[in-house]
């Protein structure tokens, strides 16, 4: 069940622009498959991947902080295929990412992803975030709504 600050509906449809951190070159990965279909259906990705230098046909980067500002000013929102564990050294990441580029973002853990030190760190920062969440099913049902 979804937890968070933002409205995952809300976050889908002012978005353009998606970081995915975490973004797999493995077609057998969800991390690789949500990607893929937001792209199909008009999202620009921007994969994050420390040992990728493209994916689904965008040149991949390293890490957030190695995002050149002008795609940087770009990104809506940062998409986490990342564990657990892991996500409030994400969170450091995007409130470094909104210190340093002064641009407003969402912080979206996908499906199955929860840590409560990241919402911590991302409400003190004022960053709204979605977590426990899948992007594609919460398109999904937004294009069935809309049918």
């Amino acid at each position: 069940m979804a937890t968070g600050t933002a409205s995952p509906a809300e976050v889908l449809k002012k978005s353009k622009t998606i970081a995915v951190v975490g973004a797999s070159k493995n077609p057998e990965k969800e991390a690789y498959r949500v990607p893929l279909y937001l792209k199909e259906h008009g999202y620009r990705i921007v994969p994050v991947n420390p040992t990728a230098t493209e994916i689904l046909g965008e040149k991949a980067y390293p890490s957030l902080g190695e995002l050149p500002e002008e795609v940087g000013r770009m990104v809506d929102v940062l998409e986490v295929f990342r564990p657990s564990d892991e996500l409030p050294e994400v969170a450091l990441q995007a409130v470094e990412m909104k210190r340093r580029l002064g641009r407003p973002l969402v912080f979206w853990a996908q499906q199955g992803l929860e840590n409560e030190e990241a919402k911590r760190i991302l409400e003190s920062n004022g960053i709204p975030y979605v977590m426990d969440a899948c992007m594609r099913t919460v398109h999904q049902v937004q294009i069935r709504k809309t049918a």
